[in-house]
């Protein structure tokens, strides 16, 4: 159940990924427009700046559960590589569970400024844009990491033995 549920999470952080690759590609081809606006026609676009701006809250936060799920983050392993497999398990699950802690937190406040973005009707200032359409997608994203975090912590299983499984597989 809970590698099922850990594949899915991860085509979850896959989709995410895409959605932000499309968000940047919108982006370019905007921030192109403006400058175009700009420079050759000398008629500036007063949204761009703002919609670009807007545009990067979700982007920033689609890839944080597709990191995860490669085990991208940046790590410093010198020291903990001395240590035995099984320190180093420990401190493999201390390191996830802050970042389950971290998430939670995250996706707990992601939530409610959505929720309070809905309600009070805030819009941004230029475009006039409900700011709720940028925290729905970033709450979403963090509760997808942070839901996939704790199964990666509950689905432990030391590195040297998932590259062992993947020699062994062919």
């Amino acid at each position: 159940m809970r590698q099922a549920l850990a594949r899915l999470l991860e085509r979850l952080a896959l989709v995410l990924l895409y959605c932000g690759g499309v968000i940047v590609l919108i982006q370019a081809v905007w921030i192109s427009y403006g400058v175009f606006m700009r420079y050759v026609l000398d008629s500036p676009d007063g949204m761009v700046t703002e919609a670009t701006a807007l545009m990067l809250v979700p982007v920033a936060f689609f890839g944080l559960a597709y990191a995860l799920s490669n085990d991208a983050y940046p790590k410093v392993t010198l020291l903990r590589d001395l240590l035995p497999v099984k320190v180093q398990g420990i401190i493999d699950r201390i390191n996830l569970l802050i970042m389950t802690l971290t998430g939670m937190f995250f996706s707990v406040s992601a939530c409610e400024a959505a929720y309070r973005a809905f309600h009070s009707g805030a819009a941004s200032e230029i475009l006039l844009w409900p700011r709720f359409y940028f925290w729905i997608p970033v709450a979403i994203s963090l509760l997808i990491f942070t839901l996939l975090a704790i199964v990666r912590l509950l689905n432990y299983e030391h590195p040297s033995r998932r590259v062992d499984a993947v020699q062994e597989a062919p």
